[in-house]
């Protein structure tokens, strides 16, 4: 199965010059978050793979103009041909009146809430969120901290793919588009990135 990440920036290559043969072959498109809803809108017309999405801390707008044609899976697995997914949006809190951020502590009671159905799917292959897990790809800034939650998170479920966005190309000299935690491959999807993923026997 192939996977087309995206996150924080609408590239000119699937938003200004779609050529469709970009998206020839992807199966699932996932949104990390921080992408205007009409991008998204607009590539569900030029694919019949689903466009899934969680949300990043600027997407509040999405409220108002969710991005039609798109799933969002934050706060809950979703299963696309036999692939368990999990989302878990938001970034670290750093302004107390803003939409999805999240103190540590509230990260953790998320999880949480999502321990039945994972417990009922027999875990998860891809855990999809916007902030990094802490110390992986992740800034120094409290707004662009990563989560120690979500290193926990693969401590226990053990996801083939962490996918991520909030820390862009620009923002470190250290960028890297996959890290390796274990046995968890950590993606930043900043822009694109395509993976290729095959559900477990």
């Amino acid at each position: 199965m192939k996977i087309l990440a995206l996150a924080d920036h609408a590239e000119p290559k699937l938003w200004e010059h779609l050529d469709r043969r970009r998206l020839e072959g992807v199966d699932l498109i996932i949104s990390c978050g921080d992408l205007p809803p009409s991008y998204l809108s607009f590539l569900t017309c030029f694919t019949h793979a689903p466009v899934l999405y969680v949300h990043g801390n600027h997407d509040a707008r999405y409220e108002k103009d969710p991005p039609e044609g798109c799933v969002c899976i934050d706060d809950a697995v979703y299963i696309h041909d036999g692939v368990r997914i999990a989302g878990l949006g938001g970034c670290m809190r750093y302004n107390p009146s803003a939409p999805h951020q999240y103190t540590e502590r509230e990260m953790r009671r998320r999880v949480r809430s999502l321990c039945w159905a994972l417990f009922r799917r027999h875990g998860v292959d891809i855990l999809v969120t916007h902030a990094p897990a802490l110390g992986l790809g992740d800034d120094k800034d409290l707004a662009h901290r990563g989560f120690e939650t979500f290193l926990r998170f693969m401590d226990k479920y053990h996801p083939r793919f962490m996918l991520h966005g909030h820390v862009h190309v620009e923002y470190t000299h250290d960028f890297k588009r996959e890290r390796q935690y274990g046995e968890t491959t950590v993606v930043n999807a900043c822009g694109s990135y395509l993976i290729e993923i095959e559900p477990k026997k």
